[in-house]
């Protein structure tokens, strides 16, 4: 009897190993960022950003910029070719291969959401297309605080910096001091400048966008994930743009002292993405939101996440859209093969 009920017991160990154990939920891996004292600025594949060149900028006569770069991991997911099974935490979300036009994912992407920091990639649009002089020293004042959300910023009333060196800190760092500033200086003042933020918006095509101020702190700000796009693609055409928005450190002398500034989008320190295009933004109304053009499994693409619940749900949904596009082209390889 004692043998019978041995052999069962193994029997029933044997079974219980051969049973594979579930993946680990995806998008709770966080990696930690590691800090280099290389530069890395945009240049990767088709004018994305991939380089590792040191760009100097002037701040009021004497500032200099220096970029570094750092490595961050990817989480671990289980994949299908069918997008639709795609787990995504964004509430809208958005996928444009851009050699050919066609949508890869789409999540609700015609929903018209407040955008937040978003916004600056059209202030910075409009900026330039002012050709504005970009080494004219512009001032910090008591118009440029948050007086709408309570924002803090690290730029004091008082402090003077070149519009170039304004428009890194908005893109890069989303300094909305900068940002504000740099509207307040268009010609014609702020009324003005939000005029040709919207007057911008439609003639891309942007028909379902509205603007209200250059920071994305108002939630009048809205768009939706297809004019987001529009407006991603549109930005890539930008050199300044480009550079400024994937610097991933920044060193400045700001007034005599200096100060150390980084990216918003950690993404942009990862040795595993080409980006050529990045700003993210957060309001309470818009929750975590995240626009980039990138190189991914050999495609150009645009991706959009808006109101994403969590701190690294936007990072996390991103990393899990590349990771299904690498899985699902090397399978369409195989097929052809």
């Amino acid at each position: 009897m004692r043998r019978k009920i041995s052999a069962i017991m193994a029997c029933c160990a044997l079974l219980t190993l051969a049973v594979p154990l579930p993946l680990q939920a995806a998008g709770k891996a966080e990696s930690k960022d590691v800090r280099k004292s290389a530069a890395k600025v945009a240049h990767g594949k088709k004018g994305l950003a991939n380089s590792k060149n040191v760009k100097s900028v002037k701040v009021a006569k004497k500032s200099t910029v220096v970029t570094k770069s750092a490595a961050k991991g990817v989480s671990r997911v289980s994949f299908s070719d069918d997008a639709s099974r795609l787990a995504l935490y964004s509430s809208s979300a958005l996928v444009i291969d851009q050699s050919t036009g066609k949508a890869l994912v789409e999540k609700q992407p015609d929903a018209v959401v407040p955008i937040a920091s978003i916004s600056k990639l059209m202030m910075a649009m409009v900026v330039l297309d002012a050709k504005l002089d970009m080494n004219e020293v512009i001032r910090i004042s008591e118009e440029d605080v948050d007086s709408l959300k309570g924002t803090r910023s690290r730029l004091p009333v008082g402090t003077t910096m070149t519009r170039e060196t304004a428009m890194l800190l908005a893109l890069m760092s989303s300094e909305n001091r900068a940002a504000h500033a740099l509207g307040r200086h268009y010609p014609g003042g702020m009324a003005a400048f939000v005029q040709a933020m919207n007057r911008k918006s439609q003639a891309l095509g942007m028909f379902h966008s509205s603007f209200e101020e250059p920071t994305g702190l108002s939630s009048n700000n809205v768009s939706t994930a297809h004019d987001l796009a529009r407006m991603v693609t549109a930005a890539a055409r930008y050199p300044e743009i480009r550079n400024f928005s994937t610097t991933a450190e920044a060193r400045l002398d700001l007034n005599g002292r200096i100060r150390d500034f980084g990216n918003t989008n950690a993404l942009v320190r990862s040795d595993n993405w080409q980006i050529g295009v990045s700003k993210t933004g957060y309001i309470a109304e818009a929750g975590r939101c995240l626009v980039m053009q990138a190189w991914v499994a050999d495609k150009p693409v645009v991706i959009v996440l808006l109101d994403s619940v969590g701190k690294m749900t936007r990072v996390g949904d991103a990393n899990r859209i590349k990771r299904w596009m690498e899985s699902a082209g090397l399978s369409q390889k195989s097929k052809s093969a």
